[in-house]
């Protein structure tokens, strides 16, 4: 004989069956209403399936509203919806004048909660809302789904036209068919949960192992985890490669105007990290002004205006600086880099007078939302993807620059032979001045990339400088290709260590590798070309 609880979802999954395909003329009544607020557990219940069977518009909110505990019972004759200090009529939605005595709380046991989360669930099933049918399908996932179900679910499957939600559902399907008493439903859900790749596969055939006790049923379980595993542990590792890739993607930006400038002028340029953090704030800035005096639907070009307005901002304070300071201090590399450290203390300084200590809120713009799908288990970041595009895009304009350009002849004469280079005719102070503008702007261009990633705040520049130089030490003083090989090998090598040592150790693994490489070729991976 069946239990009560088996009872009433059979009822109810017969009667959800029909309901993406008739319309109800029937609204909930008061009495429908009283019958699921009080009374024996089983009998709410089976009010609870009744008005299941017949949705109208106000279904879903009563039952919503009981699931939260929200229903009042006003005289024991009339149920009420509590919404803050509002009260509306359960059956009607009309609003109720606010009741002082007479008015009771409706209560629930662990028994109701289950069933009504597994009823709102299937009612969202049938919503028009893409997101809506997802988040009810992992509900009921959530919620712990048993063979009753089933032909709901399959009804279901067999309707949905979105990808994602037909995948949750198969899901939701195999785990109540693994709930079932037949061996031949549980061998099938077990080739079913096989076929669905996805991390909550791996731990629903777990839990699914542990509790089997059919050898048949075990092996088929077995032989589904391993498959899953698979796929997942190829995810895992196209997963790692492409965070190593996007780390090197980060440390190219912040390294390339590094390279120029400590390339071409020798200058140990510790302020470097404070004008990638001013391309940043000048993002935020872009990004206040757009909010403030354009229309909304414009919101989303503020990056395209952004990125040039991060490079002007930050080469503009770095020809600034070269000319006011750097400029007398050529040929001695303690006193630059000493003065440049203070330099790096005043940005900072007059950051925090301006913006305050705290981070301010850079919101990316909707495009750079969400994901690209590519394996079960593996989405790739949008930004993330759109700041390796961008990076490689600066490299291509970088180089482009250099081995193209009247500017770019002029700064890798001055880079080969200084001397020589001016008695040429080259403008070598000219060159230096816009050689740091361009460094400067390239760390700016950093910034705004970083701004779509991380925080932005007086201390971001810090949190790179360090492993800017390591890029630039080890690629080559002064060459693109180098930085390139140099970023792309500390990113990967950071990622892949992290998964093994741990962060910390990670680091420091990477630290003494480059110690080591530098005591035994001291100009880098690529050399300089002088003469």
């Amino acid at each position: 004989m069946h239990s009560p609880t088996a009872w009433t979802r059979s009822v109810l999954t017969s009667l959800l069956l029909g309901m993406a395909t008739c319309t109800s003329v029937q609204a909930i009544t008061q009495q429908q209403a009283l019958a699921m607020a009080q009374g024996e557990t089983d009998d709410r219940i089976a009010a609870i399936n009744a008005a299941v069977t017949h949705p109208d518009s106000r279904t879903q909110t009563v039952l919503q509203a009981l699931s939260e505990e929200r229903l009042k019972i006003a005289n024991g004759t009339r149920v009420l919806i509590a919404t803050g200090e509002d009260l509306t009529d359960a059956a009607t939605g009309d609003k109720v004048a606010p009741l002082t005595d007479g008015v009771e709380d409706v209560m629930l046991n662990n028994r109701l909660r289950a069933e009504l989360d597994g009823a709102i669930a299937a009612l969202k099933l049938a919503s028009s809302d893409k997101q809506e049918r997802l988040a009810a399908a992992r509900a009921l996932l959530d919620a712990g789904v048993d063979e009753s179900r089933a032909a709901m679910l399959e009804h279901a499957i067999a309707t949905e036209k979105d990808d994602a939600v037909k995948e949750a559902l198969q899901l939701t399907h195999a785990a109540a068919l693994a709930a079932s008493t037949d061996t031949t439903k549980r061998l099938q859900a077990a080739r079913l949960l096989g076929e669905s790749h996805s991390p909550e596969t791996r731990l629903l055939l777990n839990q699914r192992l542990a509790e089997e006790q059919d050898p048949a049923v075990q092996a088929a379980l077995r032989h589904s985890l391993s498959q899953v595993e698979s796929t997942l542990a190829w995810g895992e590792r196209i997963g790692a490669v492409f965070t190593g890739i996007s780390l090197a993607s980060i440390l190219l930006l912040v390294a390339l105007g590094l390279a120029i400038t400590y390339g071409l002028m020798g200058v140990i340029n510790m302020a470097h990290g404070e004008l990638m953090m001013i391309g940043a704030y000048a993002t935020y800035l872009v990004q206040v002004a757009f909010r403030q005096w354009l229309p909304p639907t414009w919101f989303g070009a503020y990056l395209v205006v952004a990125v040039p307005a991060a490079f002007l901002a930050s080469a503009l304070v770095g020809a600034l600086l070269e000319r006011t300071v750097l400029r007398w201090l050529y040929g001695r590399p303690l006193e630059t880099l000493l003065a440049t450290w203070g330099l790096s203390l005043v940005l900072m300084q007059a950051v925090r007078s301006l913006f305050g200590a705290q981070n301010v809120a850079v919101e990316s713009p909707g495009w750079l939302g969400g994901s690209l799908k590519l394996l079960p288990g593996l989405a790739l970041p949008t930004n993330r993807l759109v700041i390796i595009v961008f990076a490689v895009a600066v490299l291509g304009g970088m180089a482009l620059l250099i081995a193209r350009t009247r500017l770019g002849l002029f700064v890798r004469a001055v880079t080969q032979n200084r001397p020589i280079a001016s008695c040429m005719g080259v403008p070598t102070a000219r060159i230096d001045t816009y050689a740091f503008a361009l460094g400067s702007g390239l760390a700016g261009l950093a910034g705004c990339a970083l701004s779509q990633v991380g925080n932005v705040g007086p201390d971001l520049g810090q949190s790179y400088i360090v492993d800017a130089f390591m890029v630039v030490v080890l690629g080559g003083v002064g060459q693109l290709a180098g930085t390139v090989l140099a970023a792309l090998g500390l990113g990967l090598a950071n990622k892949a260590l992290e998964g093994v040592v741990g962060a910390v150790l990670a680091k420091i693994a990477v630290l003494v590798f480059i110690i080591v490489f530098i005591q035994k070729r001291p100009q880098g991976l690529f050399a300089v070309r002088t003469r």
